[in-house]
């Protein structure tokens, strides 16, 4: 078989290109609007879509958001909140803001404690879609449950990553929590919520068993646990005390926070 010499040349060139693409990186598509484009084209509008963050931490609420995005004015570069810089998230969190319909909902340490971290979840979401200015006549939700709310559901595993106004969600809540947390360091200092927004990392343990839990901190996840005992023992069997969500004693039912 008889080959030219501009095919060579080709695939000389494609074989270098090839060798030049770095090794197990796969390419990830950003969110699409096409879920809410197809929802509007049949007349339903608005579509929301919202996400939580903060059901890992040991301390601090969940923050949960509902977005419904102006299909005329959805800003460039929106993506899962995690794919995203912290100096992009805040730039974004800005422009949603100022082209969107929003609602933000917490769902506090004492109520995590109480419901259990996935139910104060699903319902701090709720929370969030009951709180928007128009209520929506669908909603995506991250994850694999629906939630409590009084229009079509759909909940999306993977959403903040697939889903338009899912991203959206989840850049507001990020960025709603991670303002909260280095607010709630200035309440309670040594611990470092300015910097790790109260996960799990070696500094955060390591302040928990030495300064002992504080009232933002979660009481029946393990780490927190370990801490109480070591500190506080007698404490371990008492009743949830307030927090910063909590009103008279009672768990808030509504919470508002400026950012």
């Amino acid at each position: 078989m008889i080959r030219d010499k501009s095919a060579k040349k080709i695939d000389k060139k494609a074989g270098k290109e090839q060798a030049e693409l770095p090794k197990g990186i796969i390419a990830i598509a950003p969110p699409s609007f096409r879920r809410e484009r197809g929802l509007i084209k049949r007349g339903v509008w608005p579509v929301a879509g919202c996400d939580e963050a903060g059901r890992g931490p040991l301390a601090g609420p969940v923050v949960a958001a509902a977005v419904v995005l102006d299909p005329k004015r959805i800003p460039k570069g929106i993506d899962d909140s995690k794919r995203l810089t912290a100096e992009r998230r805040e730039e974004l969190f800005e422009e949603i803001c100022a082209t969107s319909s929003f609602a933000v909902a917490f769902a506090s340490p004492a109520r995590i404690d109480r419901d259990n971290i996935l139910r104060a979840s699903l319902w701090a979401l709720a929370r969030a879609v009951r709180a928007l200015p128009e209520l929506p006549k669908h909603v995506f939700v991250d994850g694999r449950d629906k939630i409590d709310v009084p229009c079509d559901c759909d909940a999306v595993i993977g959403g903040d990553g697939i889903v338009m106004s899912i991203a959206a969600a989840s850049i507001i809540a990020k960025v709603t929590r991670d303002r909260l947390m280095s607010a709630l360091a200035l309440d309670c200092p040594g611990y470092g919520f300015e910097n790790h927004k109260g996960y799990a990392v070696p500094e955060h343990r390591e302040a928990l068993d030495r300064l002992g839990p504080s009232i933002h901190h979660r009481r029946f996840f393990a780490p927190v646990i370990a801490a109480r005992l070591k500190h506080y023992p007698e404490t371990v069997e008492e009743t949830l005390e307030p927090d910063l969500f909590t009103v008279d004693g009672e768990i808030a039912s509504d919470v508002s926070i400026s950012i």
